[in-house]
Parts: C-alpha cells; structure tokens; sequence
C-alpha cells in the first residue's frame, strides 16, 4: 500500500517549511525533524515529563518531534519546542518557569544545532 502522507493541513504546512529551511540554511537538524514528523501518527514519539526531567538539565534546548505528555514532574527551566502538548504538560511547564517554543516559530532562523537535542 502506498503511503499517502498525513491529512492534516498544519502539519503538512510545518514539514514543507522544515524541508524549505533546512535547504535554503543548510541545516541537517531541520530535515531530520521533518522526516520524524512525516512518520505515521501512532509511530510518532510521545514523551513524558519525567522522561524529560531525567535526561535534561538546567537551561537546556529540547526539541520533541511529537507529543509532550503531562506524567511526571519537571523542577528545572528549559526552552522546548514539540509539535504537540498535552494541557497538562503545559500547566507543569509553566509552573517549572520552562520556555515553550511553538514548532512554525522554531525554524525561522539559524540554529545553534550544538545546543538543541531532539527527544523522543
């Protein structure tokens, strides 16, 4: 069966704009994410808070090509960006003083790609 892609406008919208910049800054980073978010649905990665809170640290930049799930509890700031959030991730994120990135605004410029880390 061929694969048809996803029907979802906006995230279709979102993959062009990462494949448009990651050609025209020449960034491997952009291209990645773009090929983690054109995978199906139930195969894309949903991380939890606690999951986030183990492997990052204090000020870190995080990139989820997914969701972030509210299970589990986060005491450190950090700037991150995911394609979705769940209601209560955000509420946690925002108590934690963590930065939220949306996704179309993530890529409108140059990355420090030593400073970001995707997740998942």
């Amino acid at each position: 069966m061929k694969r048809t892609g996803s029907s979802n406008e906006h995230l279709r919208d979102v993959i062009a704009s990462l494949r448009k910049a990651s050609i025209e800054q020449n960034c491997a980073l952009w291209k990645k994410l773009a090929a983690e978010l054109e995978r199906p649905s139930r195969q894309r990665r949903n991380v939890n808070l606690g999951k986030i809170a183990r492997v990052t640290r204090e000020n870190d930049f995080i990139i989820v090509p997914g969701k972030v799930l509210g299970s589990g509890a986060i005491s450190h700031k950090l700037t991150i960006s995911a394609y979705q959030f769940s209601g209560s991730a955000i509420d946690k994120l925002k108590q934690a003083g963590a930065s939220i990135v949306p996704m179309p605004e993530l890529f409108k410029e140059k990355p420090d790609e030593k400073r970001m880390r995707i997740i998942g």
